[in-house]
């Protein structure tokens, strides 16, 4: 595959909120000066800025987009985190649709209060990319990996093994943003895409691998080792 390819992102807010972001400020300015110059009390204003305020700096961080690389050149074999969150699945689990067998599924939520970008788990070649539509039960439930509103990319790494990264919509998350391209090289450090609001990904991978989280176990997106391909 060569050695990786690392794409610098100068930009620390995420292109998917950046309309939302500018609109959003633009109506928050115009506001606040109208209560400013059309009461004498200022209360009004305060009041606004304070609610409105705390919302918009809540909505920044949900869109916020750190520049991050892996820390090793080494990445045979290693599959990384496609997410920030928290460790919701580990399981041998009947995989139907794709490979007809059974496979380990690692499934990471995602919160508000997370980066929502996506990244790719491993390195090698987008293989195939294809949205489902669905129901949307709340993410962290076994239902809603087959029945919610999810996007399935699946990947050859340079060894030829088969991984399937699953971006699912939840409860209140029902948008799914996906970069991948059918017949593209991927690689560790690129985004895959991006979920609004609060979802989860989950990484089907071959019986056997090795397991480096545990249950409940806090991830971060391109830096936690999820587990290693034999």
């Amino acid at each position: 595959m060569g050695k990786r390819i690392k794409k610098l992102k100068k930009i620390r807010i995420h292109r998917e909120g950046t309309d939302t972001l500018l609109y959003g400020g633009i109506c928050l300015v115009v506001i606040a000066l109208i209560l400013w110059y059309a009461f004498e009390t200022k209360i009004p204003f305060w009041i606004f800025m304070v609610v409105f305020g705390t919302i918009y700096a809540i909505v920044t961080n949900f869109y916020r987009c750190p520049i991050r690389y892996f820390p090793s050149e080494d990445t045979d074999n290693i599959v990384v985190a496609p997410a920030d969150g928290r460790i919701v699945v580990i399981e041998e689990v009947e995989e139907n649709e794709y490979f007809h067998d059974r496979r380990l599924m690692i499934s990471i939520f995602m919160s508000l209060w997370n980066v929502h970008a996506n990244w790719f788990p491993v390195d090698g070649q987008v293989k195939l990319v294809s949205h489902h539509n669905g129901n949307y039960h709340k993410a962290w439930l076994p239902k809603a990996s087959e029945e919610n509103e999810h996007a399935d990319i699946m990947i050859t790494t340079p060894d030829g093994v088969d991984i399937l990264c699953r971006q699912i919509a939840g409860a209140v998350a029902r948008r799914i943003v996906t970069y991948a391209k059918e017949g593209e090289d991927c690689y560790i450090d690129e985004h895959l895409g991006f979920i609004k609001l609060g979802s989860r990904v989950d990484v089907y991978l071959p019986v056997g691998s090795e397991v480096c989280v545990k249950m409940g176990q806090s991830t971060t997106g391109d830096q936690t080792i999820i587990a290693k391909l034999r």
